[in-house]
């Protein structure tokens, strides 16, 4: 501590005398012994890409020694942050890369491989309490085999996922007590067995950390209890059988007694909370006064290169920010407040954020999309009634929802109409509107939907029927639906055919089973299909997540289908603004995952294409979102806010786009091809699969006679769904590729 105090006072007079050259600031600059010993690389000149050895103050009060090339980190080094944290080890041009331990001043600490920035690789981390775990990391949270030692004398040995236990593993009390099955997000879920010390055991399944279904317990002495297993009394029911030796067992056994008195102390210890991960540090920017030009305003960059968008912040209020290299990967929710146990996953980071070339134009302002629903608007009355029914809907009484949904759930015939008069009744309020009807369809459902996306009814309630109005887009899709927007982003309303709906409703039953397998599917998330009625119209929709709700920018988003036929935008480069809608021919990138991440997107499609194509669906897309979070002093740069939002409908993030060269822009037959340009990108990424609700009908199937004799079978969109799921697997996996 003594001598962290002394480089802090050693910085940080240092940063003061320096700050008037390095941030242009105006107040005076005392004399100090500093100045003697004024760093000599000022007076020397090292040719670029030259690495040498230096030691710098740097303005914001940080130390850093170590071999350094071009203003970056670059070999072995250490650096200290004002705060106390400190890394030594490996650096690559500014990202801490390779070998190398990083400290926290709480005790904590993480020796290991490093990769961009992040912990990635094998590694041990000693958490504050004296905790630690050893094994496998991806891009900062646990990610394969590892063992955790908790500090109260409890261990895990097994698989990881995003940070918590997933997979096979053991679990091990202090007691003696231990599981060895099935985990998944942090619990017990799958099968397994539990082992008591006094020879009791458990073996079956279960769920959320308790038996439930069918499952096995054991006595020492050899009686047993057979059923099917519920923490609810109500679901529970079994078979007592004595053990052989006796002649009369506890026949008047109650299985509760596992709940309460077995399992009271198998507790599974949660993740420690880390306060701020290795990639979220800032580098505070070093440049010598000489050669250089005073009055240029320097930038701090993350510890893995990125550039910190506040430039003009006073030097005594300088603080650490999250930055953009927060580590989550969600599917319809989650927090960044760095759980370890969090259920999501690390931020898809590049290995690359050096960017070559001439840079892409990226828009500085990005206008909101929509129009405000006001008083006057042609569809002021049915926005309001779209509002009264959801807020009778979702707040309507009713039994908990459970997962397992009996079939007649899924009826298509399970439909309520509600009069909404404007005095109102005994269960509508009175409105201002005109009278109308409304229907839901299959609320159990989507309600139950909603509980498995981990919607909060309060919330979903607030965004939907809020004070605030709806946004309409600003014209229809090319299926002629209209689209709403709520005021947060959060939802997304679309008009539906009736043909649509059907298809829907034919399907819910797979869907729910789908998202229900595989949290991380790609597909739309639904949460609730509407009807209202007015003025002897029928107005279908149905509510969904948007998948661009963030408060990242997005700069770019495309549309890719894998089909060539009038896949390319009808616009001027000039009109092509941030909102633009680009196709599969305007995308002249390759997206670079990181070989875990990539692996498990390869499979998520997979899945997600064989479902589509069991059900009958063509003509869907992935709809891409890209955030630039590389900066720099171009003025075609963004520059806004890099501040990770939590709890959004965000999906996949952050990836390596990799430039190619320009193809010709009306060759039907370009499918990624061409000549890398050389040019990365650093960008966060956000995407999903939509338009699933396209059946191959007949009217499709004419369509695809009549066009296959004017063009390419292949090139065409619709084609039968076994087609159309094999090339549109062929192209994503072009268009995203393994980051070697």
């Amino acid at each position: 501590m003594k001598a962290w105090e002394a480089t802090v006072r050693k910085t940080q007079a240092a940063a003061k005398k320096r700050a008037n050259t390095i941030f242009g600031t105006s107040y005076p600059v005392e004399n100090s012994v500093d100045e003697e010993n004024e760093d000599q690389d000022d007076h020397e000149t090292h040719a670029s890409g030259e690495v040498y050895h230096a030691e710098r103050f740097l303005p914001n009060g940080d130390y850093y020694t170590g071999y350094w090339a071009d203003n970056f980190p670059h070999g072995q080094g250490k650096y200290w942050w004002t705060d106390g944290c400190m890394y030594v080890g490996e650096w690559f041009r500014g990202k801490t890369m390779g070998k190398g331990i990083f400290s926290w001043p709480s005790g904590a600490m993480y020796e290991g491989n490093f990769k961009s920035g992040f912990m990635d690789g094998e590694g041990t981390y000693t958490g504050a309490n004296g905790g630690t775990y050893k094994g496998s990391w991806v891009m900062n949270l646990k990610h394969g085999y590892g063992v955790k030692e908790y500090a109260n004398g409890d261990s895990y040995e097994g698989e990881w996922s995003r940070g918590s236990q997933e997979g096979q593993g053991k679990y091990q009390w202090k007691s003696g007590n231990h599981y060895i099955g099935e985990w998944k997000n942090g619990k017990i879920c799958g099968y397994g067995k539990m082992f008591w010390t006094n020879g009791n055991l458990y073996e079956g399944n279960w769920e959320d950390g308790l038996p439930k279904g069918n499952g096995t317990f054991r006595w020492a002495d050899g009686s047993f209890y057979v059923g099917n297993w519920s923490n609810d009394p109500k679901e529970q029911n079994g078979t007592y059988y004595p053990s052989g030796s006796l002649l009369e067992g506890n026949l008047e056994w109650d299985p509760q007694e596992v709940f309460s008195t077995d399992l009271r102390d198998c507790k599974v210890c949660p993740a420690e909370k880390v306060p701020i991960w290795p990639s979220q540090k800032k580098l505070a920017v070093w440049r010598s006064s000489k050669g250089s030009d005073g009055s240029v305003r320097q930038r701090r960059l993350s510890v893995d290169g990125r550039i910190e968008a506040g430039v003009d912040k006073d030097l005594g209020n300088m603080r650490l920010s999250d930055g953009a290299a927060s580590s989550l990967w969600t599917y319809g929710g989650g927090d960044r407040s760095g759980n370890e146990g969090d259920d999501a996953f690390a931020g898809l980071q590049p290995d690359s954020a050096v960017s070559r070339g001439t840079p892409l134009r990226i828009p500085k302002v990005v206008k909101r999309q929509g129009e405000t629903i006001s008083k006057g608007h042609r569809n002021y009355e049915l926005m309001l009634n779209l509002q009264l029914g959801i807020r009778h809907s979702v707040g309507r009484p009713g039994p908990p929802p459970s997962l397992d949904l009996k079939p007649s759930a899924f009826d298509p015939k399970e439909k309520y109409w509600t009069k909404f008069p404007p005095e109102g009744s005994k269960s509508t309020p009175p409105h201002q509107s005109c009278e109308f009807k409304w229907k839901d369809y299959c609320p159990k459902v989507f309600r139950t939907l909603r509980m498995l996306f981990k919607v909060d009814p309060a919330d979903y309630m607030l965004s939907i029927c809020g004070n605030d109005a709806l946004r309409e887009l600003s014209s229809p899709g090319k299926s002629g639906s209209f689209f709403y927007l709520t005021n947060d982003d959060r939802y997304m309303i679309k008009t539906m055919k009736k043909a649509e709906v059907k298809v829907l409703l034919r399907m819910l039953n797979a869907y729910y089973n789908h998202v229900r397998a595989f949290e991380n599917t790609l597909v739309t998330k639904y949460y609730g299909l509407h009807c209202v009625k007015l003025n002897g119209q029928k107005v279908r929709f149905i509510i969904m997540g948007n998948l661009f709700c963030s408060e990242y920018t997005i700069h770019r988003r495309y549309d890719l289908k894998g089909s060539t036929f009038g896949r390319l935008t009808d616009k001027p480069e000039s009109e092509i603004d941030a909102n633009t809608t680009l196709k599969d021919l305007d995308l002249n990138f390759i997206f670079r995952l990181q070989k875990t991440w990539f692996q498990e997107f390869r499979r998520q499609v997979d899945r997600d294409c064989e479902f589509l194509e069991q059900e009958r669906i063509m003509d869907y897309s992935l709809l891409v979102g890209l955030h630039f979070t590389e900066a720099s002093n171009d003025e075609n740069t963004p520059s806004g806010a890099l501040t990770p939002v939590g709890g959004l409908a965000l999906d996949w993030e952050s990836t390596c786009l990799q430039g190619w060269k320009e193809p010709k822009r009306h060759d039907a037959e370009f499918q990624l091809v061409g000549e890398p340009t050389g040019e990365y990108y650093d960008v966060i990424m956000f995407f999903g699969i939509i338009d699933i609700l396209q059946d191959y009908d007949i009217t499709k199937k004419l369509e695809h006679a009549y066009k296959s004799i004017q063009y390419d079978p292949n090139s065409i969109s619709a084609v039968d769904p076994k087609q159309y799921s094999k090339r549109f697997r062929d192209y994503i996996l072009k268009a995203f590729a393994e980051d070697t």
